[in-house]
């Protein structure tokens, strides 16, 4: 295998992954520019994530018709001319607009990586070279803060888009030099009425859970969406049924190796999602932390997602799927309920180190989770697969902010007033309880399962011969 070939897509989505958060802690600075205020721009955060949902179900069809490294190299292309709009921005209106721009190249970037990988990767490296994909999926999303904060503070909040074009730029290139060439494929005909249905079910599910979490409209309006996403994902599953070649096919999950990681893996993704969402605002209301200091203490939780990759191969071979993702589980699980635990008197060396520990299990999960998923996938179902993954890891990171923002709120109403410390430590039991239910899934799978990709081996029980005479 090309090393570099995961490097090059570990890149572009950390790009995306960090530009996903990185506005977070700039909102008072664009919105004060902009002439709008930032519980309104928090409409620019939704129309991202909608515009993911929306377009993530067809990524794999564009991948088949073009070719899975032309598209790439279109969705940096995109995504860059998306952040130079985002930069030009002088309304809420065309900052909202400019960032549906840039969720459109966003949305092919992660799960045409995937396919890429998983079509240039022989199957006996692909847990080494996942790796690489996972380290930018986690470390993104906290380093956005620090990094936006930072650029804010010191430049202006141009810079944090103006930053996308030269790595793009970068990216593109090394993409044209080093991915495969494109590959002849046939692909499945067009299912437009599937992609109107899904695209209202999962914008629909999005903007619901997003306008709960982060609530710039009234709630009513995302109880409402949420509604609507329910029903059309309900005709749409009557509609697969119906047609030869649906846009995403529910059969997939016939699978049992794609349907138990991917089950799976939604209930420890809504506490991960809810990761960046809750301790950077704990730190902030209850600890008296500025957001630039608290960016900079949860940013530890990378340095141990980087650890991960050159140890993940090993352990994964070792021990096997199903015991490693039922551990990494669990203990991704305990660490965020440690996090219920922490005071403004818990020594900040151990907070960080917690944090770090924290940050090392779960990498663990997502390198062997993302591989196992795709373990028993024929090389046709490819990239219907990638983009089935993507869009319910997009809609569990939602459930994980708004399971945690509703939680906040409902506790924070039987005393009145802000959200105390308290709130936060019942936020963090509820996820952590939540997380630790993907273990379940796990622990249920025969010993070997996904051993031909793992490289694990089960030791044959030692022969008992009767002694002779």
């Amino acid at each position: 295998m090309n090393r570099i070939v995961p490097l090059i897509l570990a890149v572009a989505l950390f790009m995306e992954n960090m530009d996903s958060t990185v506005i977070a802690t700039s909102l008072p600075a664009i919105a004060a520019d902009i002439g709008t205020s930032p519980i309104a721009l928090k409409l620019a955060l939704t129309a991202y994530f909608v515009s993911l949902a929306i377009f993530i179900p067809i990524s794999g069809w564009m991948a088949d018709r073009f070719g899975s490294t032309q598209i790439f190299r279109a969705a940096i292309g995109v995504f860059i001319v998306g952040s130079i709009c985002c930069a030009f921005s002088n309304s809420l209106e065309t900052f909202v607009g400019s960032r549906f721009l840039q969720g459109i190249g966003g949305s092919m970037m992660t799960p045409i990586a995937r396919l890429v990988l998983l079509r240039a990767t022989p199957r006996n490296a692909l847990v080494s070279a996942m790796a690489w994909l996972t380290v930018p999926g986690l470390i993104g999303p906290l380093t956005g803060p620090p990094v936006g904060g930072f650029l804010t503070t010191y430049l202006s909040w141009h810079w944090i888009f103006w930053i996308n074009v030269p790595i793009g730029l970068v990216g593109i290139v090394l993409a044209s030099r080093f991915l495969p060439p494109v590959e002849p494929r046939t692909p499945r005909p067009i299912d437009l009425t599937g992609f109107i249905l899904t695209s209202i079910a999962f914008s629909g599910l999005i903007f619901g859970l997003s306008v709960i979490s982060l609530p710039a409209i009234p709630t009513l309006a995302g109880y409402i969406a949420i509604g609507v996403g329910a029903i059309a994902m309900a005709l749409y599953l009557l509609h697969a049924r119906r047609t030869a070649y649906p846009l995403l096919d529910p059969k997939l999950f016939r699978n049992r190796y794609f349907r138990t990681a991917t089950l799976g893996g939604v209930f420890f993704r809504i506490g991960v999602g809810a990761f960046p969402f809750l301790m950077p605002l704990m730190l902030q209301l209850t600890f008296g932390l500025t957001p630039f200091e608290s960016g900079m203490t949860t940013f530890v939780s990378a340095f141990g997602a980087i650890l991960s990759k050159f140890a993940a191969e090993r352990l994964y071979a070792r021990i096997g799927f199903p015991r490693m993702l039922t551990a990494t589980a669990l203990l991704g699980a305990v660490f965020l309920g440690v996090n219920g635990l922490f005071t403004p008197e818990t020594p900040h060396l151990w907070l960080m180190f917690m944090l770090f520990v924290g940050g090392l299990s779960r990498s663990f999960f997502f390198t062997g989770i993302n591989v196992f998923a795709f373990a028993d996938i024929d090389e046709a179902e490819a990239s219907q697969a990638t983009a089935i993954s993507a869009v319910v890891q997009q809609i569990s990171v939602a459930l994980g902010v708004a399971v945690a923002g509703g939680v906040l709120e409902i506790a924070s109403r039987f005393h009145g007033g802000e959200p105390g410390l308290a709130d936060f430590h019942l936020a963090w039991f509820v996820i952590a309880g939540l997380a630790a239910l993907s273990a379940l899934f796990y622990f249920r799978l025969p010993p070997d399962a996904g051993a031909d990709v793992s490289g694990h081996r089960i030791k044959p029980p030692p022969n008992k011969t009767e002694p002779i005479g």
